[in-house]
């Protein structure tokens, strides 16, 4: 009788023996996951769409706001951030309009939640665009005719760049020979360049690989489509990370919707894991 008990407990686990290889195979990338937490380059563009409308009247300092990553953003082989991870941060300060000078707005982006990982970041403000300059950027420069494919069409960054369609290239608006970059089918990548006359720069640290763009040229640099407004800091220089906004008018508001590239200057280690 025991000698039974003995092969029927050996059979049984020969029998469980496949099932503990493959729950031990699929525990591995967890645990690897855990150690090696997304690291983002200093010099990495995060092409950011505004969830939260952000004013002088309504917002308060404290408040959070959030962005959505509108690229998936290539860090290295096999390695991306998606394209619908979260950027947060919060108001740092709302000025109202006083003797004569303009409405300010301070604002700080400091982490990056995807793939359930939050992850400290410090950002600075390279571009902004109203939604209105989005939404033309996403517009075909000629309307498509009985079987044109919408897709082929050529569209205008917000900054001048040309894209010829989906798949095509990427050029200046100056020469067409001028190749910046290439359409990809949720915005364009290419290697940012410093905009003659103002303080933006090409690439930093070395981190030349291609930047997601969305609907940005490659050379986009400051406020556009936002009447009145401007990029007073960048957040590049003390305080860093810190964005201010003015207004040459008693308020400023800029609505949910907005696109603006931010280029990650600091990175930290991973905060906490977000269920997000």
């Amino acid at each position: 009788m025991k000698a039974a008990k003995e092969v029927r407990s050996l059979r049984n686990a020969v029998r469980l023996f496949p099932l503990t290889l493959i729950l031990a195979a699929l525990a591995i990338p967890i645990c690897v996951a855990n150690e090696n937490p997304l690291t983002i380059p200093r010099g990495t563009i995060l092409p950011v769409r505004l969830n939260t409308t952000i004013s002088t009247v309504k917002s308060k300092p404290g408040e959070e706001i959030t962005g959505r990553i509108m690229q998936d953003i290539p860090l290295s082989a096999g390695v991306r951030i998606r394209a619908g991870s979260k950027i947060v941060g919060h108001i740092a300060d709302v000025s109202p309009a006083t003797n004569g000078a303009g409405a300010r707005i301070s604002v700080v982006f400091d982490k990056l939640i995807s793939s359930h990982e939050t992850i400290p970041i410090t950002t600075n403000l390279r571009a902004i665009v109203s939604f209105i300059g989005v939404d033309e950027a996403q517009t075909p420069t000629t309307a498509p005719g009985q079987g044109d494919n919408i897709y082929a069409l050529t569209t205008v960054q917000v900054g001048g760049d040309v894209v010829y369609g989906f798949g095509g290239p990427v050029t200046t608006s100056t020469n067409p020979d001028d190749v910046v970059g290439k359409s990809m089918k949720d915005g364009v990548l290419g290697q940012v360049r410093a905009k003659e006359g103002t303080k933006c720069r090409g690439a930093i640290d070395g981190n030349v690989r291609p930047q997601a763009l969305w609907v940005f040229s490659s050379d986009a640099c400051g406020a556009y489509r936002l009447e009145h407004v401007s990029i007073a800091h960048a957040g590049r220089s003390e305080p860093v990370g810190v964005i201010v906004l003015a207004s040459d008018q008693s308020r400023l508001a800029i609505r949910a919707g907005a696109g603006m590239l931010l280029r990650v200057i600091g990175n930290g280690r991973k905060a906490n894991v977000s269920a997000d």
